[in-house]
């Protein structure tokens, strides 16, 4: 017994379930002999106990450098009734024994287990402490009392309240973790505190946290905390930049913004349509500032056919009463005090009962709206007749005073939006297509507007997109950008909603969470079995060309492939003598000869000719599979409606981008977006980490369907070198296919760095005329702009900043 080591590292008190304290640790004497415990009151009696749970404790193990053997020095104790034992004894007292001598391992008064007991039955955990933009102060965590709810407070130093946001949620993460009961599934007790520093008045703050039958204060050091964090701006978070462009962006936005010249036309403006448009918004525990500010953005409208329709399920009457004393004059807003809380989803429809109008909009209880909000929809509805209209849009800091992360978005693009719900704010929808599509659903809760968004494009015909910041989202934690970690249930709902997407689209397929919350991978099932021909023109360069092969043949699991290797002018023997050796060592491979002079477009139609496949996949030599399964990928994409061309990811052989889709107009004629970017960059807003619809890809690795290939007449032979694919992909687009771009088939392209891209002075000087040519004959796209990259973002730039003016 000399030798006996052990330690209890756990306590805890379960009151809901017999009011059982569990102690967990481990022990371990020099003969790793299993021993029993004692529990004893006031030192003499002896009280009953069941066996304790065992098992293994490597860290124990490897701290002692001991070899246990089949012994489990873990263990964990239940004692029921502790409430009681501690009324009826003075002293409670735990022991190890052997059977013959015993080893005090636990002991506690009445008074200290009393006064444990009682504070177990609170608690608390902060997941994220932190200043964001310099502005405000951002705490996420949970609390739970196991008698009740919970009440959070932040108070300053002199005890004094703080002005701030303080929203409840659920944490189903939180009861599994914790093993915590069913119960406590609907019960919110996550929590989200937003304060602005200037509401801050000392160097700390307190966090109270007050149960049913105890109180606990936390206290965090907000000037220490101040030290520690630098600002985050949403380009130093985004591109890694080291200059803090946060002002340049808000400067950029007061240039944008409605002017009162402007405001004056657009309130005299007479529209041949003027839909009421009804703005939808769910109330709960709403802050009466923020609530003002919703409001009076509204007011400020340059459009005036407008309904704001309120449905509160706050526990009070604060909002009511607001509204009642400052808006009870506005007949345009539809108040409706709901008699309990329903969720999100179900109060968000109670807001749609009160709607009378033609248009739907959707907004959160405390964003606010740019004045000339409503005038831009009217007027997509009148010349666009929209049955769907999305906006683009930035956020602003808890007081109001900084704006940042404009989101300046794509086009509709589904295939990006499946991946993550781009479109967000504003959503504004005709009334007959929501009720195509049905309301929101509360199993979906957390990614309801994702699901909502998701039917309603399914039933419109006309989706426009107005590529202006026309919403500001306060960004609080209670927002899943500014809180992604903690709101694990709601991803899992977006999961499902993408899911039950391509259930209604007859589309088989398995949806993923990725690494990036909120983001989703979908595995297209691939349809059938389809032959694909891989056409690479080679002249020499066999070492190039052996990489290339090999690693096709070492790395792709697709097995229906042939490969049509293009001989063109090569001059060295090695090359012949190489060509005659391959169809032995890769059986799928096909040699061709193009006796002609060069020409890239020629060159892969000759090969096309000859090609079995019922789909092309156009590759160059210099390039080297990286994912194994890059050929199902991109077929399984190719496959779906309305899907001509897939492009795939490309890295330059240090880890840099290469190629991540093709930007119209970028450069003058068309770019590679975030060329040369790191390889694990994901890119504006998720833009290089992302299946999309895209104007153009590389045809250094592109697979097309070969009956559109063969319908639009192939590559155009007058684009001897260069714009051959853009060209291509222009042409598809031109018959109504789409153009996707993947970053799951990922290969390196070992094409030097010093020759760039086909925007630089040099190369536009080379290439003049297929410049002249091309920009003749697709002038028209080309001034209206690439519809997948927004025209707020920079043209001389491939890094997605902002537009100079």
């Amino acid at each position: 017994m000399e030798e006996l080591r052990f330690s209890i590292d756990e306590e805890k008190y379960d009151d809901r379930h017999g009011q059982v304290l569990s102690l967990g640790g481990w022990y371990a004497g020099s003969d790793r002999q299993e021993m029993s415990f004692c529990l004893v009151g006031d030192g003499n009696q002896e009280l009953v106990l069941a066996d304790p749970e065992r098992y293994e404790r490597p860290d124990v193990a490897q701290a002692l450098e001991a070899d246990f053997g089949e012994f489990l020095p873990g263990f964990r104790l239940r004692i029921p009734k502790a409430d009681q034992l501690a009324e009826q004894f003075q002293q409670i007292e735990l022991f190890l024994t052997d059977g013959e001598k015993r080893v005090s391992v636990w002991k506690k008064s009445a008074d200290e287990l009393k006064s444990f007991l009682n504070q177990s039955l609170l608690e608390y955990h902060l997941d994220r402490v932190e200043i964001l933009y310099d502005t405000m102060l951002e705490i996420q965590g949970w609390a739970v009392d196991q008698r009740g709810e919970t009440e959070i407070t932040a108070l300053n130093q002199d005890g004094s309240p703080i002005a701030c946001r303080i929203s409840r949620g659920r944490r189903p993460d939180v009861v599994e973790r914790c093993s915590l009961d069913e119960s406590y599934k609907n019960q919110e007790i996550g929590f989200r505190i937003s304060a602005s520093l200037d509401e801050i008045s000392g160097k700390k703050i307190l966090l109270k946290f007050t149960g049913s039958s105890v109180e606990k204060i936390y206290e965090i050091d907000v000037q220490k905390l101040r030290k520690e964090q630098k600002p985050k701006g949403f380009f130093n978070r985004l591109l890694n930049r080291q200059e803090n462009t946060q002002g340049d962006y808000e400067q950029w936005l007061k240039r944008h913004s409605l002017n009162r010249r402007q405001a004056w036309k657009q309130k005299h403006t007479s529209f041949d349509r003027k839909p009421l448009i009804s703005i939808v918004i769910p109330l709960y525990c709403t802050p009466l500032p923020y609530l003002k500010e919703l409001i009076e953005s509204v007011r400020k409208q340059t459009y005036g056919n407008w309904q704001l329709c309120l449905a509160d399920g706050s526990p009070d009457e604060n909002v009511h009463e607001f509204l009642k004393k400052n808006y009870r004059h506005e007949v345009r807003i539809s108040y409706k005090k709901l008699k309990s809380n329903g969720g999100i989803s179900v109060n968000t429809n109670k807001a749609m009962e009160l709607a009378r109008g033609e248009y739907l909009m959707l907004c959160d209880h405390d964003d606010t709206l740019e004045p000339d909000a409503l005038f831009e929809i009217v007027k997509a509805i009148n010349d666009q007749d929209a049955d769907v209209i999305y906006t683009d849009e930035d956020k602003v800091s808890m007081d109001g005073q900084h704006y940042f992360d404009p989101h300046f978005k794509s086009d509709f693009n589904l295939f990006r939006f499946r991946d993550n719900n781009y479109i967000c704010h504003i959503f504004a929808v005709k009334r007959q297509v929501a009720e195509q599509a049905g309301y929101f659903r509360k199993e979906f809760d957390g990614s309801q507007d994702f699901d909502f968004i998701f039917r309603c494009c399914e039933k419109a015909e006309k989706i426009v997109h107005i590529p202006k910041v026309l919403y500001h989202w306060r960004c609080h934690m209670d927002s899943t950008a500014a809180d992604p970690e903690s709101k694990a249930y709601a991803f899992e709902a977006g999961r499902k909603a993408v899911e039950e997407h391509y259930k209604r689209m007859g589309i088989p397929a398995k949806v993923e969470m990725t690494e990036r919350p909120g983001w989703y991978r979908s595995r297209l099932e691939i349809q059938g079995n389809p032959m694909i021909s891989v056409i690479i023109p080679n002249k020499d360069h066999t070492e190039d060309l052996e990489l290339c092969l090999s690693s096709m043949a070492k790395r792709t699991s697709y097995e229906n492939y042939e490969v049509l290797i293009v001989e063109n002018n090569s001059e060295e023997k090695e090359t012949f003598a190489y060509y005659e050796k391959l169809h032995e060592r890769y059986p799928r491979v096909r040699v061709l000869t193009w006796e002609k002079e060069f020409n890239y477009s020629s060159i892969n139609n000759f090969a096309a000719e000859q090609a079995k496949g019922e789909y092309l996949l156009f590759l160059n030599n210099d390039v080297e599979i990286l994912t194994p399964d890059w050929m199902e990928e991109m077929l399984g994409i190719c496959q779906q409606k309305e899907v001509s061309i897939v492009g795939a990811k490309l890295y330059y052989p240090d880890d840099t981008i290469q190629h991540a889709g093709v930007v119209l107009g970028l450069g003058g004629i068309a770019g590679h977006v975030m060329c040369r970017a790191s390889r694990e960059d994901a890119g504006y807003f998720g833009r290089m980490v992302s299946v999309q619809e895209i104007s153009a890809v590389t045809a250094a690795c592109m697979l097309v369907d070969a009956c559109d290939f063969r319908a639009v007449g192939g590559f155009d032979e007058s684009f001897r070198v260069a714009f051959n694919d853009i060209d291509l992909c222009m042409k598809i687009r031109d018959i109504g296919r789409k153009i996707v771009f993947t970053p799951y088939a990922e290969l390196y392209h070992y094409e030097s760095k010093s020759r760039g891209l086909e925007d630089t002075p040099e190369k536009q000087y080379r290439f003049e005329k297929e410049i002249t040519r091309f920009r003749e004959k697709w002038e028209d796209q080309l001034k209206k702009g690439d519809p997948y990259y927004s025209p707020n973002l920079s043209v001389t730039e491939g890094d997605c900043s902002l537009r100079e003016d």
